[in-house]
């Protein structure tokens, strides 16, 4: 918050209007506003910042990146599952090659180990061939099917009757993606703010005010009750890339046309890390895709730590306290009993897993638009075109494959809505 007070004094000293309100909030013109800082909001800070534009993060925890973009599986995705011609299915693919650029020519962290999507029983070797016409549809050619014998030559702690290996797949250090992100971004003037909330916002044909204040001054908030802005920033521009509240926050907007709000659903997942020290696979194994997922899969860190996850848990909101999203008030706790579900899930494809190997990791929270038996629902992009409001982006459902499509959705916004 201390940096959008620098912001609002130099803006004074610009000569922007600080017309004062009821409340005695100081109104300050900006340029571009992006509303959170994971992986998304960063990306589209620094390309927005490299199209010329004058960008402020404004970002409710105390540092960047604290929610999904920091508790996911960290993998580069080819873009496999998504239906043809979506925007899963597009910024994927493209995203993946924006990403594995972007990696080499900075330095961030990553490796393309590929991965193997795997059919354990009789009934799932024909959901291979479709997931392969799919991938090709999508413009992923490179997927080679197998027969079980060749996929375990591949990898002799597996078992399954049929497999899929994508060479594309990969895995990336997200924090250290984001790190460099945001150094492009500030290099390039943005301005960011951490422990500043964004509370409401009015919009309309006249403008967008947008109402902000230190995240601290919600803490102690009642539910339903009023919060005063300490500042109300004039932005031309503002993405709403806010993750997990990004659909409690567009509830607030004023001015909205609340049919363009979909309604969110959440899904925890939990991760638990293998004990053992040497890894029984060097590549990513991923059984087939299950509702709200794609399956309880193996992943592999930098330094080759094994992870298991996610699994599936459907939480609720009863959309009464949008102050709980804005603070990311969700609960990460890994139950150690949930491990008891994952072992016969992971003994289909890794039939010597121990008992007592599973240990808790850490858990994420996805913030989907399709709930429990749904059919998955696409990323949504939306900007004057769908809802009418000149200036306003909002970015709602960007689960996975988010940080695979990172760059290539802060690509979409400028070429569309600049």
């Amino acid at each position: 918050m201390l940096v959008l007070r620098r912001l609002a004094r130099a803006g004074r000293r610009r000569g922007l209007a600080a017309r004062g309100l009821a409340s005695g909030a100081p109104r300050e013109a900006a340029d571009a506003v992006v509303v959170g800082a994971g992986v998304v909001g960063l990306a589209a800070a620094r390309a927005l910042a490299m199209a010329g534009r004058e960008v402020v993060v404004v970002e409710a925890a105390p540092s960047f990146g604290t929610g999904t973009s920091s508790r996911n599986s960290e993998v580069i995705h080819a873009g496999i599952y998504y239906p043809p011609r979506s925007l899963k299915a597009r910024l994927c693919v493209r995203g993946k090659e924006m990403l594995y650029k972007y990696c080499e020519e900075t330095g961030v962290a990553h490796k393309c180990l590929g991965k193997l999507i795997v059919a354990t029983g009789v009934a799932e070797t024909a959901k291979l061939d479709m997931l392969q016409r799919n991938a090709k549809e999508n413009g992923v050619d490179d997927l080679q099917l197998m027969v079980g014998s060749q996929a375990m030559e591949l990898e002799p702690e597996l078992r399954c009757l049929k497999a899929l290996l994508s060479p594309s797949t990969g895995i990336v250090d997200s924090h250290s993606l984001m790190l460099s992100l945001l150094a492009d971004a500030e290099n390039l003037g943005t301005t960011i703010s951490y422990n500043t909330a964004v509370i409401s916002a009015h919009v309309g044909s006249g403008g967008i005010e947008l109402y902000v204040c230190e995240s601290k001054e919600l803490q102690n908030y009642p539910v339903g009750s009023h919060v005063n802005p300490q500042l109300v920033l004039l932005p031309k521009l503002l993405i709403n890339s806010a993750g997990l509240s990004a659909v409690p926050l567009a509830r607030q907007f004023s001015g909205l046309d609340r049919a363009f709000v979909p309604t969110p659903h959440y899904a925890r997942g939990c991760y638990f890390t293998l004990s053992q020290t040497k890894s029984p696979f060097r590549r990513l194994i991923y059984p087939l895709p299950e509702d709200g997922g794609i399956g309880v899969h193996v992943t592999l860190d930098l330094n080759g730590l094994v992870r298991f996850g996610p699994d599936v848990e459907w939480i609720s909101d009863d959309g009464k306290d949008p102050v709980s999203c804005f603070l990311n008030r969700f609960d990460y706790l890994v139950n150690p009993a949930r491990c008891n579900v994952f072992y016969p899930v992971v003994r289909k494809y890794f039939p010597n897993l121990k008992d007592g190997s599973l240990e808790p990791g850490y858990s994420g929270i996805r913030p989907k638009l399709s709930g429990p038996g749904q059919h998955p629902s696409d990323f949504v992009i939306q900007g004057e075109d769908a809802h009418g409001i000149p200036g306003l982006v909002n970015l709602f459902g960007i689960e996975s494959p988010g940080l695979t499509s990172s760059l290539a959705i802060a690509e979409h916004i400028v070429s569309r809505y600049l």
